[in-house]
């Protein structure tokens, strides 16, 4: 089975918004044993939808067309699809009730211009949309099934694993012979990566792929058949002594993610107290339901007289050391960990930029340290040549690997390769 994905919208090909479906799409079809071959974007454009409609359809065996539904005048992918089958468009009336229906109870007038999301090519199957007010509809043009869903992405993604997937497991045979597995890293940059592992002799039908979104590179290692997913477990030891700490997640999309699952199933609690990063790693953690279960606080104390007046960090080590030091840094979360007599602490300080760095501390300068109960591991690292946001990310995942080191049992502070770190 061919699997492919058109995705619709001028500011989806503009690059003024960023195309979030298509990477989740790609992905939890793969976790079904499916690759995604190819992928296409197209504006709103009558001509080009049309085009592209019947192109692709000649070639795949099911399309997953995203967006276009709507109930305004750029919304043309019900329009576009009637004219690639040389049909009309036919209000449903189903549709048109559940329409009614919805604006009824939510006490709201519905709009004529509603009425367009009931329109849908004469031979076209509807597919309900629990969530929105546009239906999704399936439709057989040349060899293939073109299943259309709303741009919404919560609406999109429900469809898809509601909908979509049982769609596809009905009309083809899934042989599920293709297996992946993902690492996370952290501190090596893509071609450092792609250098330790060329060396590697990979078994037929496998494959190494790489994807950037800093501050990591996710290494995806694709087994396609019985006989190189039978060699999964002995590919990933090599991987793993090739990369040592560099890998900080196995299949986790974040390390937050991964400190989430471990504080949750230790019972033990955390505090935080952050100035360059700015609520960032407590940010990242309350993405996570449950959370609450052991995140006591995150406190943002950028000023120096917040870390006094907040923290208990003496005047004198200020003085003495500055705000962005191993000396502040340990204070901090020796007092962020004594207010509320949390299992741990982490604290941020640094110079994220683009100014306010000096020659002895320079722009991209953190201190980190994290506070237990039996003492507090700290250290200060170099992020030069790194944006602001970049800097306060790459602080955020140092400081959240120094507490899931800790909470596995590792080495606290490690050598990850492109971070450097001053000496104590």
């Amino acid at each position: 089975m061919k699997l492919e994905m058109i995705c619709t919208g001028e500011e989806v090909l503009a690059g003024q918004i960023v195309d979030t479906n298509a990477a989740w799409f790609g992905n939890t079809m793969m976790e079904q044993g499916i690759e995604c071959q190819r992928r296409v974007t197209v504006g709103d454009r009558l001509e080009d939808l049309i085009s592209v409609f019947i192109e692709r359809s000649r070639e795949a065996d099911v399309i997953l067309v995203n967006g276009g539904l709507g109930p305004t005048s750029d919304d043309l992918s019900a329009e576009a699809m009637a004219l690639a089958k040389g049909e009309v468009l036919v209000e449903n009336e189903v549709w048109r009730e559940r329409l009614e229906d919805w604006f009824t109870r939510s006490g709201r007038v519905m709009a004529l211009s509603n009425l367009k999301q009931a329109l849908l090519p004469e031979s076209a199957i509807m597919i309900d949309n629990p969530v929105g007010t546009a239906c999704g509809f399936a439709v057989k043009l040349n060899r293939a099934w073109l299943f259309f869903t709303p741009g919404v992405p919560f609406e999109f993604k429900q469809m898809v694993k509601e909908q979509f997937i049982p769609f596809v497991k009905q009309r083809f045979e899934i042989a599920g012979d293709v297996a992946l597995r993902k690492y996370l890293t952290l501190g090596q940059g893509e071609s450092s990566l792609a250098d330790a592992l060329e060396n590697i002799a990979l078994p037929d039908g496998m494959t190494i792929g790489y994807r950037s979104f800093m501050p990591h590179i996710e290494i995806k290692l694709f087994a396609r058949g019985v006989e190189a997913i039978g060699q999964l477990d002995r590919m990933e030891t090599q991987i793993r002594f090739l990369l040592g700490n560099a890998i900080v997640a196995d299949e986790n999309t974040s390390l937050a993610e991964v400190i989430h699952s471990l504080m949750v199933d230790s019972g033990l609690s955390l505090s935080v107290a952050e100035s360059c990063t700015g609520g960032m790693i407590a940010s990242q953690l309350i993405d996570f339901s449950g959370s609450s279960s052991y995140l006591d606080q995150g406190l943002v104390t950028y000023s120096n007289e917040s870390k006094v007046r907040v923290l208990g960090v003496k005047p004198e080590t200020l003085d003495d050391h500055g705000a962005v030091s191993i000396a502040t840094v340990e204070e901090m979360a020796e007092g962020a960990r004594a207010i509320l007599d949390s299992d741990f602490a982490l604290a941020t300080s640094g110079i994220a930029g683009p100014t306010g760095g000096t020659e002895d501390k320079p722009v991209g300068t953190v201190a980190i340290a994290l506070a237990t109960k039996g003492g507090v591991y700290s250290q200060m690292i170099k992020l030069p040549r790194r944006s602001r946001d970049l800097v306060r990310s790459l602080s955020t995942a140092v400081a959240l690997d120094m507490l899931r080191r800790e909470l596995l049992g590792e080495a606290v502070i490690v050598d990850y390769g492109t971070i450097g770190r001053f000496a104590k």
